[in-house]
């Protein structure tokens, strides 16, 4: 494993971190078993950087029980304050004592202030952030201070120095290489001293999975043994600037994958071709991709029951991998996975415009605008008639069938 110093710190960080947003599921439940295995695995493996948040499920509940005095001598755990929940300056205070109870712990080595904009600190700088913040420090509760940014670009700059902050979490691929924080203001913040954690560095995994026929061939052609996370997680890791990137691994295949990427990458090992292809499958690329969405999640929960993510992720993939005719793959995902087939119903069309998940978009997009256009792919009038008896007449009797067949 590459390790990178934080100046401002001190501290030896692994080149990957494992963020704790998409650990394995079961029942709608973190699987306990599952998850476990992929962090003691990755911890063996000296990833010494565990990211999760207050709004990530029970992440940090989970944390706290499996994570024991022993394993945490030689660990960093990052969790994060929910700005959306803070209204009044005892907001801060009770979260954070919620926090370490649920994290088992006395101390905080890294808390981020969460999903943050200029706007969103100033609001929170009325509120005394700072007079929380450096009493947190003075009491040991917290060891070190920066934020995850969601923000535009021109204000990233404002934000970091807003406050005498250690680190910053900002979105870098190669996709979204000026998007957010910016080339700029990584570097800006690392010429301050700060640790630079990336968050998306797969952009939701849609560098890691197939790319279009076109985008596959640029990669293969520059090398047919390097896949497309290789590609992605060594351009961010390039930048010498980056401290190390935070990956929501859910599989032992992605993880391993990935831990071997960061045990060979070091600060400006790519070279001028290798950067070159990069950016030629990335022209490539934005020829294809329709809506800009990470599926990061924070539009999450939509009020009408809108898988907001998952329908712009499908709609995506249509364009992205040409699926093209009247019934295609992402047709059948659309329904399969939004449209109510299997209980999970959560189509664009259920989208009454309120608006509540604008102000989440770390994109900026216009989300209900972006609905229409998905709404508008897949849906069609009564639909929503076929998809029921489809899920209620058509599955059973299927099933009865299958159990006929194999007596």
């Amino acid at each position: 494993m590459q390790y990178r110093v934080i100046s401002k710190t001190g501290d030896e960080i692994s080149s990957l971190g494992f963020g704790a947003m998409r650990l394995p599921l079961k029942n709608g439940k973190i699987d306990r078993d599952k998850a476990s295995k992929l962090i003691f695995h990755a911890i063996d493996n000296g990833v010494n950087f565990i990211d999760t948040a207050y709004l990530y499920g029970d992440s940090e509940t989970f944390l706290g029980e499996i994570l024991t005095d022993e394993i945490r001598a030689n660990l960093k755990i990052s969790t994060k304050l929910p700005s959306i929940n803070v209204r009044k300056y005892e907001d801060m205070e009770n979260i954070l004592a919620e926090q370490l109870n649920r994290l088992q712990i006395d101390c905080i080595d890294y808390y981020l202030i969460h999903a943050v904009d200029l706007k969103t600190i100033n609001r929170l700088l009325k509120r005394d952030l700072i007079k929380f913040l450096d009493k947190a420090k003075a009491e040991g509760k917290i060891k070190h201070t920066g934020f995850s940014y969601h923000g535009p670009k021109e204000e990233f700059e404002n934000v970091v120095d807003s406050y005498d902050w250690d680190v910053v979490m900002v979105q870098y691929n190669y996709f979204d290489e000026n998007v957010q924080a910016s080339v700029e203001g990584i570097e800006y913040a690392a010429s301050k001293g700060l640790g630079v954690f990336v968050m998306e560095p797969l952009k939701g995994g849609i560098l890691a999975g197939k790319m279009p026929d076109e985008v596959e061939q640029v990669f293969r052609k520059a090398n047919p043994y390097k896949s497309n996370a290789d590609w992605a997680l060594e351009w961010v890791l390039n930048n010498r600037n980056v401290t190390s990137i935070l990956s929501g691994m859910n599989s032992m295949e992605q993880l391993d994958d990935n831990l071997a990427i960061a045990s060979k990458t070091t600060p400006l090992s790519m070279s001028f071709e290798e950067m070159e292809t990069v950016e030629l499958a990335k022209r490539v690329m934005r020829n294809s991709l329709k809506i800009n969405c990470s599926t990061c999640g924070y539009c999450m929960p939509c009020p009408q029951g809108v898988n907001i993510p998952e329908c712009m992720k499908i709609y995506n993939e249509k364009y992205l991998f040409n699926h093209k005719g009247f019934v295609n793959q992402s047709l059948i995902d659309y329904y399969q996975y939004v449209g109510g087939i299997m209980g999970n119903e959560g189509s664009a069309g259920k989208c009454n415009g309120c608006g509540k998940c604008l102000r989440k978009c770390p994109q900026k997009l216009d989300i209900i605008s972006e609905l229409k256009k998905v709404k508008k792919e897949f849906e069609f009038p009564g639909v929503q008639y076929i998809l029921l008896f489809v899920r209620h007449v058509g599955f059973p009797v299927y099933r009865q069938m299958v159990k006929l067949l194999n007596r």
